[in-house]
């Protein structure tokens, strides 16, 4: 059995794991959608924030909490999506 396990171990290459071939142009990708949304998300948050002054001005400020929760939840699922990812494969 130990022969049998250095004859495997002798065999696996120790290197990091690598995509395959062609998919440059899908990371590319992935990685300008993830941008895009995390920019969204910052537009959603300072639009939010306003709505929420402008409101708190009328005395109806507390409102828009829950859409500033979702916005918050969505930015943390965007900033974490490629750990998440990782942990998963």
């Amino acid at each position: 059995m130990n022969t049998l396990t250095a004859a495997v171990l002798t065999v696996v290459p120790d290197a990091p794991p690598a995509a395959p071939p062609g998919m440059e142009g899908l990371t590319t990708v992935i990685s300008w959608a993830g941008w895009i949304v995390l920019v969204l998300c910052v537009i959603g948050v300072l639009v939010t924030a306003g709505l929420m002054a402008v409101s708190n001005r009328r005395g109806e400020g507390g409102e828009h909490a829950g859409r500033l929760g979702f916005v918050l939840v969505a930015t943390v699922l965007v900033g974490a999506a490629g750990g998440l990812v990782g942990a998963l494969a």
